[in-house]
């Protein structure tokens, strides 16, 4: 059974850090690329990050970039995002989601809340 589990999340203050975390099973963890999405209140969804299989290739949205890392054990079968410098226009939905492009795989997780607020 695949699974993908986010956890991490809660409230923090702007300018905080937060860790957020994804377990997998049921998949080949080191074939998948590794993505994180987020979804804010009353908004569609937004790619935040991604990490190739392998060599651990990254590339960040924008919004996002200098302010979070997306890191990988291929061991653990766990993706990390630490988010740091938080801003309120950072809450959000947090989704994990894993990627095959070779058999056209995808799975996602449901997602962990992040608030920013004082």
């Amino acid at each position: 059974q695949v699974q993908l589990v986010e956890s991490g999340g809660g409230l923090v203050q702007p300018g905080g850090s937060l860790r957020l975390s994804c377990a997998a099973s049921g998949f080949t963890f080191n074939s998948y690329w590794m993505y994180w999405f987020r979804q804010a209140p009353g908004k569609g969804l937004e790619w935040v990050s991604y990490i190739h299989t392998g060599r651990g290739s990254t590339i960040y949205a924008d919004s996002v970039k200098g302010r979070f890392t997306i890191s990988r054990d291929n061991a653990k079968n766990t993706v990390d995002l630490q988010m740091s410098s938080l801003k309120p226009e950072d809450t959000a939905v947090y989704y994990c989601n894993a990627h095959n492009f070779l058999v056209s795989m995808d799975y996602w997780g449901k997602g962990t809340l992040v608030t920013v607020s004082s």
